[in-house]
């Protein structure tokens, strides 16, 4: 099996471009476009070239932010949980999209917006709280900063998906 060079260019890209937006969104806590970048390239290009995408992205964004890299454990469960948008724009790609009006569209973007969401926190906060304890006090308050990514979220996947299907169409019109 070989990849093709241009698939490495757009998964380099991808994960440059998570890098780039997160450092432009550092001072807002937990509002980023990760998991919406992450989500994109699994529904244009599939689950693998989406985990890839979020594992590398974050892996950048983990290890150089500008308030230094996290712990190891902290750092593996941000890189596995935003690998896993991916597979869910993936899976959403599957779906018949096409055929939706914009209005039956919403609940499966949100839905698609929560599932990333808590794919990607919840192993973070229950690492974080296991590390650095007390872990019901610290898994708490962590849930509760992830409902700003959350409400986040929410409303970039409904406002950003055109983005995500001109992308599909472009690069499906030319196989």
């Amino acid at each position: 099996m070989s990849v093709a060079p241009r698939m490495i260019a757009r998964v380099a890209l991808f994960s440059a471009l998570i890098y780039v937006l997160s450092w432009s969104t550092s001072y807002l806590p937990n509002i980023n476009l990760i998991f919406f970048i992450v989500f994109t390239a699994g529904f244009v290009w599939g689950a693998v070239a989406g985990a890839l995408v979020g594992a590398i992205g974050m892996a950048l964004w983990t290890t150089l932010n500008p308030y230094g890299p996290a712990g190891l454990p902290v750092m593996v469960a941000q890189v596995v949980g935003a690998a896993a948008s991916g597979p869910v724009g993936f899976i959403a790609a599957k779906a018949d999209w096409r055929a939706m009006s914009n209005l039956r569209l919403l609940p499966w973007l949100v839905l698609a917006a929560i599932i990333c969401t808590l794919a990607y926190y919840l192993p973070v906060n229950v690492v974080d709280a296991w590390i650095y304890q007390p872990f019901w006090p610290r898994f708490v308050v962590s849930m509760l900063w992830t409902l700003v990514s959350l409400g986040f979220n929410l409303l970039i996947f409904p406002l950003l998906f055109g983005v995500t299907r001109f992308l599909y169409l472009r690069e499906h019109a030319r196989l």
